[in-house]
C-alpha cells in the first residue's frame, strides 16, 4: 500500500479490534540485544523512565501496525539460562508449554512446587510496533526517528482503551492513525522492584504533521512481519533438546514421553526473580496464569 492509498484507506478502528479478538499472531525478532531498529526507554538508578512516543500505521504489505508473540525465560538447576521465543507463537506445539501443563496439573495445591515451577517458566506476552520517538530525552539523538518498539499487554490495554473507550463522552481515537491519532507518554516507575507503565498515558488526538512529512515517515518503516516468519524459529526437537539441557536432564525423553509415562521432571533450585536486566523489562504483560494453563490443558 502506498502512502497515497493509505491516506485514501485508513484503518477503521473496528478492523484494528476486530484483529485483537480474532488473531493468534506472534513473532520473532532477529536479536532484541542487537537490532539496532528496536528502541527502548532509558531508566536511571532508580529504576525510572519517560520518552515520548506516536504509534505508526501498518507498513505497506502489512495487516495490522502490530504482531504478538511470546517467549520463555528462565534459569534452569543446571545454571543455564532458557530464553526463546514460544512455539506458540505462530501456532505449534510448544515443548515448554507441554511441560508447564504437566506440571500446573501435578498437583490441585496453588502453592505446590510443581506449580511455583511452571510459573517461573511460564511464556511471557510480547507486542512490536513501529514508532516515531519523539522526544527521549536521555538519547535526544533518537529524536524524529522510527524505530520498533517492544512492548507489553499493560501498554497494548492503553491502546485498546483508546479505541474502546468506557464512557459516553469519550470518541473512539485509532492511536496509529497519521491524522487522527495520539503521541503517547510513557512514564516508568520502579513498583516492588518490577517495572511499571500504569502512569503511561495518551496526549490528545493530533495530526502528526503535514503530507511530506508523513510519506518520509511511512517509507522510514520497518517490516515487523518477520516476528511472525516462522522461519526465525528453532524447531520443537531443537528447544527440547535445549529445555533438557537447562533442566538438567541426564537421560532426556521427549515431553510427550514423560507425559504419557507420568515421569516427573526434577524440581529446580530455589528460584530467583528475573530482573529486567537479565531478560527484559516485566512490563505487567504476564497474561492469567490459570487461563493460559486451563488452555493448554484442554488443546487450545
Amino acid at each position: 500500500m502506498s502512502f497515497e492509498n493509505l491516506k485514501r484507506n485508513r484503518d477503521q478502528i473496528s478492523k484494528l479490534i476486530q484483529a485483537v479478538e480474532s488473531t493468534e499472531g506472534g513473532g520473532e525478532q532477529k536479536s532484541s540485544y542487537q537490532d539496532d531498529r528496536l528502541w527502548k526507554p532509558t531508566l536511571d538508578k532508580a529504576g525510572n523512565g519517560y520518552a515520548e512516543v506516536r504509534f505508526l500505521p501498518a507498513a505497506e504489505g502489512q495487516d495490522l501496525p502490530w504482531v504478538r508473540y511470546w517467549d520463555h525465560g528462565f534459569k534452569g538447576p543446571s545454571g543455564q539460562w532458557y530464553i526463546e521465543k514460544s512455539l506458540t507463537s505462530i501456532g505449534q506445539t510448544d515443548p515448554v508449554g507441554e511441560l508447564n501443563s504437566k506440571l500446573w496439573n501435578m498437583s490441585d495445591n496453588d502453592n505446590s512446587p510443581t506449580r511455583e515451577q511452571a510459573r517461573y517458566q511460564k511464556r511471557r506476552l510480547h507486542y512490536v510496533s513501529n514508532v516515531l520517538v519523539v522526544s527521549d530525552p536521555s538519547k535526544p539523538e533518537n529524536n524524529g526517528k522510527v524505530f520498533m518498539y517492544q512492548y507489553g499487554k499493560k501498554i497494548f490495554d492503553k491502546i485498546m482503551d483508546m479505541m474502546q473507550p468506557q464512557f459516553q463522552d469519550e470518541s473512539p481515537v485509532n492511536p496509529f492513525d497519521f491524522w487522527e491519532g495520539a503521541n503517547f507518554k510513557i512514564k516508568i516507575r520502579k513498583v516492588d522492584g518490577w517495572v511499571n507503565y500504569d502512569k503511561s498515558e495518551f496526549s490528545s488526538p493530533s495530526v502528526l504533521g503535514d503530507d511530506a512529512e508523513l510519506e518520509k515517515i511511512y517509507n522510514q518503516l520497518h517490516p515487523i512481519e518477520e516476528f511472525v516468519d516462522p522461519k526465525m524459529y528453532k524447531s520443537y526437537d531443537e528447544l527440547k533438546q535445549k529445555l533438557d539441557r537447562v533442566l538438567g536432564n541426564e537421560q532426556p525423553m521427549t515431553v510427550r514421553e514423560q507425559i504419557s509415562l507420568g515421569e516427573e521432571t526434577p524440581a529446580p533450585e530455589p528460584m530467583r526473580p528475573v530482573t529486567a536486566e537479565q531478560i527484559s523489562s516485566n512490563d505487567d504483560e504476564e497474561e492469567d496464569t490459570l487461563s493460559y494453563f486451563a488452555k493448554i490443558a484442554n488443546g487450545d
